[in-house]
Parts: C-alpha cells; structure tokens; sequence
C-alpha cells in the first residue's frame, strides 16, 4: 500500500516554464544544423587551399 505521507516527503515540484527556458538556454546543445554547418565550413576551408 501506498505510504502517502512517506511519498510526500520524496516531492519536489518540477519546474516553472521560465525556469525550463533557462535550464534548456543555459546548456550548450549541438543541433543537427550545427553539426551541417561546421561540416560545411571544414569543406569551404579545405576547398580554398
């Protein structure tokens, strides 16, 4: 059986949408264009030489 008291002691509430924004703005994240875009600047550099 479920010890609701012992379940509330466990809680911790999640996040505020602002506070989600910031946690996910404040993570340096590589995208997918990130990734074309570094590939696409190695092959323009490598290219010129």
């Amino acid at each position: 059986m479920i010890n609701y008291e012992e379940e509330l002691k466990k809680f911790k509430p999640c996040l505020e949408v602002g506070e989600v924004e910031e946690a996910i703005h404040n993570q340096e994240l590589t995208d997918v264009i990130d990734i074309v875009k570094e590939m696409m600047d190695k092959n323009n550099t490598s290219d010129k030489k």
